[in-house]
């Protein structure tokens, strides 16, 4: 990829599938052992429908949406999300991005993720190009 997009530049969508087996796999991944991501029956008992994604796996889903965009040689400098309504199985999620500042070899780009119930996660990445890739 050539220097940074310049601010203003929208990354194309992308549709993530929430499968109960991304949720749990995430869950696990991150070494998350807490039951409501793992066990529907237990998450019920505490008051949520069904197992739900935990942050670390939507953590890493918007940097690989960031890093997709920008390309293998691109370097997640920060990722700062807040998380809002949950990833329940069964849904998909849509991540979105504009890139906010940008000096030819580092963005900053504000990320959301939108799914049936509203917004899930909204968040600032900040990635680097290495020089000779830019």
């Amino acid at each position: 990829m050539s220097p940074v997009p310049v601010p203003g530049t929208e990354l194309p969508p992308l549709t993530v599938p929430v499968t109960r087996t991304l949720i749990v796999a995430g869950a696990v991944a991150s070494r998350d052992y807490q039951d409501v991501h793992h066990d529907a029956e237990l998450a019920r008992e505490k008051g949520a429908p069904d197992v739900f994604m935990n942050i670390l796996t939507t953590n890493g889903l918007v940097g690989r949406y960031v890093t997709d965009f920008f390309g293998e040689r691109a370097v997640l400098r920060r990722v700062a999300v807040r998380l809002g309504v949950p990833n329940y199985p069964g849904d998909s999620m849509v991540l979105t991005g504009t890139v906010e500042a940008s000096d030819g070899t580092t963005a900053e780009v504000r990320v959301v993720g939108v799914n049936g119930l509203g917004t899930h996660v909204t968040g600032t990445v900040t990635v680097t190009l290495p020089e000779e890739s830019a």
